[in-house]
C-alpha cells in the first residue's frame, strides 16, 4: 500500500491532474472476482487504498495551504487574513461542504504535522478516515507537545487498534490525553456547556430529528419531566405510547399549542394542479425538502384563494395562499427589480423560495444572508438574476481575495438561474438553483 501513495504523491509533484490520472488506480480494469475467498481479499485491499488515498489527501491539504499562505503573503495579504478561504477550496475539490472542507483541512493539519504516527497507520490501512478522525479529535485540546507524546504512546501504525472499534479506540485515547494532561482536558468539558444548541434535520416519511445538545444535568432534568408527563397522561386515560406522548408533550410545551403548527410560517410550496386537482406532483417545503402532494393537501386543506381555515387535529389554522409565477418552459420564478440597496423583504422572500439551500457547491446550510452575485459597489443590481441565498460561511468566504462569482447566461442551462464560482486557483464551479414542484426538465 505504501507504494501505492508514493507513486501517486510522485505523480501530484511531477504534473497536475493528467499526471494523477495517468498514475492512479484503474477500478473499471479489475476484473471482480468469483471465489468468496478472493471476493473478501480484494475488498480488503480496495479498503487499504481508500485508507492510503485518504493519507494522500491530507499530505496534499496541508501542501496546498501553505502554498496559498505564500501566494498571499506575497501578494501583501495581512498575517491575520492569511489562509482564508482554503478550507471551502479543499472543499469544492473534494465535493464536500465547506464546514466539511474546513474540518477536513484541520484533520490533514494535525496528522501531517502533529501526529506522524496516526498517519502512517492511515497511509498502510490499518486505520481508517474516521477512526483517525477520532484520534484527532480527542487530542484537540492538549498541546502540540502532549499530542505528538500520545500519538507516540498509542503507534496506531503498529497495529495497536487492530480489531478495536470505535468506542475502544476512543476510551484508549481519551486516557492517554487525560494522563498527559488532566487539567486540559477538564476544561474541555467545562466549555463544552457552551456548545449546546438545538439542531433540525430531516427523517424519512415526512418526519424530523429535533435534536438538542445540552449539558448532562439540564438533558437528564428534561427527559426525566418528560417521562413523568408521559406516564400521567397514559393514566388519565392517553392511548398514545409513551414515546408518542413525550414527543406531542415537546411540541406542545414548547409552540403553547396541542397541534404546534398554528401562527408558524411553515412555508410550503407546491403547483396549483397538487393543490386544487389531487396532482401528485410532489411539493417543498421550507427547511425540510421534498414532501408528498397527500401531505402537503393535508396541511393546508381545501379552500380558495386568499385565506383558507383548516383543522389539524383540535386546532383551527390560518393558511395564507401566496401565487408565485414562473417561466413555462424552465420552470423559473420570473424577474422582480429593486433600485434599493439591499434587499426588500418581498424580493428576499422570492429569492429564498428559489434557492432552497446555500447557492455555493455542495453546501446544504439554511439560508442566512441573501446578497448581490455582482457586488453592489462593482455595479451588481439589486434584482433576482443578481441575488443568490448564502450560509454565512459562504457568503463570507466569496469576499475573500482572488473568490469572484458571476451569473451565467439562462438560456445556456434550460432557463434556470446558475451562478459560476471562481476561486483563487482559477477553478470555477457552477451552481443550480433547485427545480421547483412541477418542474420536469425535457431531455436533449
Amino acid at each position: 500500500m505504501e507504494r501505492v501513495g508514493e507513486r501517486q504523491a510522485g505523480a501530484v509533484v511531477a504534473g497536475g491532474r493528467a499526471a494523477v490520472v495517468a498514475a492512479a488506480f484503474q477500478p473499471g480494469a479489475v476484473p471482480v472476482g468469483t471465489v468468496s475467498g478472493d471476493l473478501i481479499e480484494q475488498l480488503r485491499v480496495l479498503e487499504e487504498m481508500k485508507s492510503s488515498i485518504t493519507a494522500l489527501q491530507a499530505r496534499v491539504a496541508v501542501a496546498f495551504d501553505l502554498a496559498q499562505r505564500a501566494e498571499q503573503a506575497e501578494a501583501g495579504v495581512p498575517v491575520l487574513e492569511r489562509g482564508q478561504g482554503v478550507g471551502a477550496q479543499v472543499a469544492l475539490a473534494r465535493r464536500e461542504s465547506p464546514n466539511r472542507g474546513s474540518r477536513l483541512l484541520g484533520l490533514a493539519k494535525a496528522l501531517v504535522m502533529e501526529m506522524p504516527r496516526t498517519l502512517a497507520a492511515l497511509k498502510s490501512g490499518q486505520l481508517n478516515e474516521w477512526r483517525a478522525t477520532l484520534l484527532v479529535k480527542e487530542t484537540a485540546c492538549l498541546s502540540v507537545e502532549d499530542r505528538c507524546a500520545v500519538d507516540e504512546e498509542l503507534a496506531a501504525d503498529t497495529g495497536t487498534f487492530d480489531g478495536k472499534g470505535d468506542r475502544a479506540i476512543v476510551a484508549a485515547v481519551k486516557a492517554a490525553a487525560y494522563r498527559r494532561d488532566p487539567r486540559s482536558v477538564a476544561g474541555r468539558a467545562s466549555r463544552a456547556a457552551a456548545e449546546r444548541t438545538v439542531s433540525l434535520r430531516p427523517a424519512p416519511d415526512t418526519m424530523t430529528y429535533l435534536t438538542a445538545l445540552l449539558p448532562v444535568a439540564q438533558g437528564v432534568a428534561v427527559y426525566a419531566a418528560l417521562c413523568r408527563a408521559a406516564d400521567a397522561a397514559r393514566c388519565s386515560g392517553d392511548t398514545g405510547t409513551r414515546g408518542q406522548v413525550m414527543a406531542d408533550t415537546v411540541v406542545e410545551r414548547v409552540t403553547g399549542t396541542p397541534g404546534g403548527v398554528s401562527g408558524i410560517n411553515l412555508d410550503l410550496i407546491m403547483t396549483d394542479r397538487t393543490l386544487f386537482q389531487g396532482d401528485s406532483e410532489p411539493a417543498r417545503l421550507k427547511g425540510y425538502g421534498i414532501v408528498p402532494a397527500e401531505w402537503g393537501r393535508e396541511i393546508v386543506g381545501s379552500g380558495q384563494a386568499g385565506q383558507v381555515h383548516a383543522r389539524t387535529a383540535d386546532t383551527e389554522l390560518s393558511v395564507w395562499l401566496r401565487r408565485l409565477y414562473t417561466a413555462p418552459a424552465s420552470g423559473e420564478l420570473l424577474s422582480m427589480d429593486s433600485k434599493a440597496r439591499l434587499f426588500p423583504t418581498r424580493l428576499r422572500r422570492f429569492i429564498e423560495t428559489r434557492d432552497d439551500t446555500c447557492r455555493m457547491p455542495y453546501c446544504d446550510a439554511p439560508i442566512r444572508h441573501i446578497d448581490h452575485v455582482v457586488p453592489w459597489r462593482s455595479g451588481g443590481k439589486t434584482n433576482l438574476a443578481n441575488g443568490a441565498g448564502l450560509c454565512e460561511a459562504c457568503n463570507h468566504t466569496k469576499e475573500n481575495p482572488g473568490w469572484t462569482s458571476k451569473t451565467v447566461h439562462a438560456d445556456a442551462h434550460g432557463g434556470v438561474h446558475t451562478l459560476e464560482i471562481s476561486t483563487p486557483t482559477g477553478h470555477t464551479y457552477k451552481s443550480k438553483a433547485p427545480p421547483l414542484p412541477g418542474h420536469r426538465p425535457s431531455r436533449t
